[in-house]
């Protein structure tokens, strides 16, 4: 930068723009809302011909353009850059500011995007957007069509900008969180219910289809047996010898069937080691097994085991797997549970789109994990194999 050359805003402007920036604020919580107006409002104060303004998105790995002035705003949603990657991302992740004044498609950090046009701008700066409670937010950048020198002014006051509007962005960001939080709450409430009313429909069925009938045809042999052992004694044999298979058949569907409402296994081995018998069961598949002892309430410990058994249904049954890793362990303040096989895998994309869609069980292993306030992970490559990670918060 050089001492000599324009400055960026005079007094009259600063004040405008101060007072513009406050009223954005105040308009509302919505970060798209808030960064079109304030890339319009520092367009005008600054002189300069475009802004844009990136905002991390919700995994804080990637900025996402969240606002642009004409004819770009277009694009807003559209462009996501990765944290290091083009001059806004090296801004980002190295906090610090970057001016350019020209060639800036020699500069090695720089990153080309078509539909941004940048050939049509010589200059540019780049301010990271961070405040002291909320830390980086975003970065915003302004683009000069001539050569514009950036004095130490310019870049005090855009990082003034950027310091004003980052804990607006900050709070903006948290408001879309929970916002999206409680419509997720919403649908899996909707969601609980109806998976409640067809598991009950389930178990009447299952109970009246396998239970109830066998019962009957228990009750049917008895009755045989009791009419026919004066006169025919081994056709009452016959018939008690039946009357004795269907017992054993409907102990074994009401163990199931009790088996799928509360696994007995956790009340006799506790969670780590029914975590244990559930992996070394896997058939032609080697376990390797590793849990702590974790003292759990009993719905996150259900809701765990029914996560492990799918995820182990799901390595028997598509993975193709000859090994797998299943662990139990703390980590800070929660508990990870993780499924790791040597099958075939999948790409990433399709492990997201199996989660969103319910494929592969997927669905249902997030809900579980949703539900007692934790989130499931699926990381997979083809080839390589695939682990499932289920964290969850404890006390």
């Amino acid at each position: 930068m050089t001492p000599h050359g324009l400055g960026l805003a005079d007094p009259e402007r600063e004040n405008a723009l101060l007072v513009g920036i406050i009223e954005a604020i105040s308009a509302g919580p919505e970060v798209g809302a808030l960064a079109a107006r304030v890339a319009a409002l520092i367009v005008a104060a600054t002189a300069t011909d475009i802004c844009f303004v990136h905002v991390l998105d919700d995994t804080d790995r990637s900025l996402t353009l969240a606002g642009a002035t004409a004819p770009f705003d277009r694009e807003v949603g559209k462009i996501s850059l990765p944290l290091g990657e083009g001059v806004a991302g090296w801004a980002a992740y190295h906090q610090r500011p970057v001016f350019i004044l020209e060639g800036k498609e020699n500069d090695p950090r720089y990153r080309y995007f078509p539909q941004l046009r940048g050939e049509d701008y010589t200059s540019m700066a780049s301010v990271p957007m961070a405040s002291s409670p909320g830390g980086l937010v975003g970065v915003l950048n302004v683009h000069t069509r001539m050569r514009r020198e950036f004095t130490d002014r310019d870049a005090r006051l855009l990082t003034s900008i950027g310091t004003l509007i980052a804990g607006a962005i900050h709070q903006a960001r948290m408001h879309r969180r929970l916002a999206a939080r409680e419509r997720a709450h919403e649908r899996f409430t909707e969601q609980v219910i109806q998976a409640q009313e067809a598991e009950r429909r389930r178990l009447a069925a299952d109970i009246h289809d396998g239970i109830t009938q066998r019962l009957c045809s228990l009750q049917f042999h008895l009755d045989a047996a009791m009419e026919a052992l004066a006169d025919d004694r081994d056709f009452a044999l016959e018939q008690l010898t039946k009357a004795h298979e269907h017992t054993h058949l409907t102990i074994a569907e009401a163990r199931a069937a009790i088996n799928l409402l509360r696994p007995p296994v956790l009340d006799d081995l506790g969670l780590a080691d029914s975590l244990a018998s559930l992996a070394r069961s896997a058939p032609g598949v080697e376990a390797h097994v590793e849990v702590d002892q974790c003292a759990l309430s009993e719905h996150v410990e259900i809701a765990l085991y029914r996560i492990a058994q799918e995820a182990m249904q799901n390595v028997v049954k598509h993975a193709h797997a000859a090994r797998i890793e299943l662990r139990l362990f703390r980590r800070g303040s929660g508990v990870v549970l993780q499924v790791t096989d040597d099958g075939r895998g999948f790409d990433r994309e399709a492990a997201v789109q199996d989660i969103s869609q319910g494929g592969y069980g997927m669905g249902s292993m997030a809900e579980r994990a949703e539900l007692i306030g934790g989130r499931l992970e699926v990381e997979s490559r083809p080839g390589v194999g695939t682990t499932v990670s289920a964290t969850v918060p404890v006390s």
